[in-house]
């Protein structure tokens, strides 16, 4: 395996473990089996490592919400957003551990808001993505006009946002709701079907 995969991999394992917070170089270095120095050849620094893990670690969020805008008009709008429920789900639930002490240290936090700046990502990215999907749709009249996509994709991230918590809180480690169930909370007067 290459250098970079066992960064990966190791900084995966370590971020859902311990945290960000708690994922140092070092321990990551250690882990995978190479020299600090390595791995900062591979990362400029901890929040861009960070981001990678996200992007190729974390379950399959990104390559969906990626394929959204080819998604409008295929299938239906409600299996669609099953898909990204499904997706969200398992993401907010793997990552929930990884950046939830972000919040605890306000100098990495800011850190790690700048570097997502600069390298184009962030957690909003993903209401864009639903939103503009909402907006494709309600283009091909499958989706009310007058809707606010926006809120739309808020509501349905935040509620998946919210399971996870409400898991990872309590100590389990799968969401125990129908996924279903929230789309179809969450569609009802959304879609034209």
């Amino acid at each position: 395996m290459a250098a970079r995969d066992r960064i990966l991999d190791a900084a995966a394992q370590i971020m859902r473990s311990e945290g960000l917070t708690h994922a140092t170089t070092k321990e990551i270095a250690r882990v995978a089996g190479c020299s600090e120095a390595l791995l900062y050849k591979h990362f400029a620094d901890k929040t861009r490592l960070f981001a990678a893990v996200l992007q190729e670690r974390a379950p399959a969020l990104v390559d969906l919400l990626a394929s959204l805008p080819e998604r409008a008009g295929t299938s239906t709008v409600r299996e669609n957003l099953l898909e990204v429920v499904a997706a969200a789900r398992v993401f907010y639930l793997e990552t929930f551990p990884m950046a939830a002490g972000l919040f605890a240290d306000r100098e990495l936090l800011t850190a790690h808001r700048a570097r997502l700046a600069e390298i184009g990502a962030g957690p909003e990215h993903v209401n864009v993505a639903v939103a503009d999907y909402l907006r494709r749709e309600r283009d091909l009249g499958r989706v009310r006009a007058g809707v606010d996509e926006s809120a739309a994709a808020t509501l349905l991230l935040g509620a998946c946002l919210q399971e996870a918590f409400l898991t990872r809180f309590w100590g389990r480690e799968t969401i125990d709701t129908d996924p279903a169930a929230l789309v179809g909370a969450a569609c009802d007067g959304l879609l034209v079907e």
